[in-house]
């Protein structure tokens, strides 16, 4: 049996090991693979794993032998799920692997924001704290997060987990959910959008990217937020209008941008967000931690490992 992976590296960049997968059979493992290399690579291959190259109508017409697609995450946008079905071909992904690693990345935002820890690091390493004529200083507000309003928009597996920690911090908990109102979380209350935004000093994005949450935050939805507010988005980069979010920031109409996701990755070096003081982007990476990556390949493993005893798992 022929097992492809067309973009291993970013899962695995060489800390974690493919041998479960070697002992179901002939495998190859590319880094990386342009869209130009995809059916040829692919050639013969009974099983293929992809993270972000993406599996088409066109380069399943190519692939006579595929059997089986493997996506490498939660999220499996880049394979055409009708044209797989056609063809009788089973996509399976990996669900919930990245849930604590992304909550804990929310914070790590956050925290950044509030407490600054790395704007005074920085500042001490260049010697700052040594000059100082007091036993402490600080030149940026420091906020505590205890009574202050965190605004989930989602309520899956992440947002849950967030309004958790949230609440673990002290801090009062809203959402913007399709649950009903009994069926969520002790203290986590359900409101409107408008709601959400005009009353959280906080709002974290943990909604699906569909057409109607497409600039979920846009120039007329940042109307309802405070000056005060820290937007943080870990969840898909087209949620927000960058243009809009950048002129809200440069403006003083909001304060903070803490974002792991783009709406182009790697973004363009005219991304209006990148070189702002008070935007605050990570590259992708919220996921990527050695544990929940770990988790995300044994899963991947066990899904490949299901399907060749005949017992496929996690199939979207």
């Amino acid at each position: 049996m022929k097992i492809v992976i067309l973009d291993g590296y970013t899962a695995n960049p060489g800390d974690l090991s493919w041998d479960g997968l070697k002992a179901l059979g002939d495998l190859t493992v590319y880094e990386r693979t342009r869209p130009e290399e995809t059916i040829a690579r692919c050639e013969g291959a009974d099983i293929v794993l992809t993270n972000k190259v993406v599996m088409s109508r066109e380069v399943m017409e190519a692939l006579p032998t595929l059997r089986y697609i493997g996506v490498l995450a939660t999220g499996y946008n880049v394979v055409d799920t009708e044209m797989a079905k056609e063809r009788g071909i089973v996509v399976t992904n990996v669900p919930a692997y990245s849930t604590e690693s992304v909550a804990q990345m929310v914070f790590s935002h956050l925290l950044t924001v509030t407490n600054r820890t790395e704007h005074y690091a920085r500042q001490n390493r260049e010697g700052r704290w040594t000059r100082s004529q007091d036993f402490c200083y600080w030149d940026e507000p420091l906020t505590e997060l205890a009574g202050k309003t965190m605004g989930v928009v989602g309520l899956g597996n992440i947002g849950s987990r967030v309004a958790q920690i949230a609440q673990a911090f002290g801090m009062k908990v809203k959402a913007m959910t399709s649950r009903r109102q009994e069926d969520l979380p002790k203290g986590v209350e359900k409101v409107t959008l408008q709601e959400l935004l005009s009353t959280s000093d906080v709002v974290s994005l943990h909604c699906p990217l569909t057409e109607k949450t497409h600039h979920l935050i846009g120039e007329e939805t940042i109307k309802w937020m405070r000056s005060t507010t820290i937007l943080i988005n870990t969840g898909r980069g087209p949620l927000v209008d960058d243009e809009a979010v950048a002129k809200a920031l440069k403006e003083g109409r909001m304060k903070a941008y803490c974002a792991d996701v783009m709406t182009v990755e790697p973004p363009k070096v005219d991304n209006p967000l990148i070189a702002l003081e008070n935007a605050y982007i990570t590259p992708h990476i919220a996921w990527a931690s050695t544990e929940a990556r770990m988790r995300l390949v044994q899963v991947a493993i066990d899904n490949v490992r299901a399907f060749v005893e005949g017992k496929p798992k996690n199939v979207v």
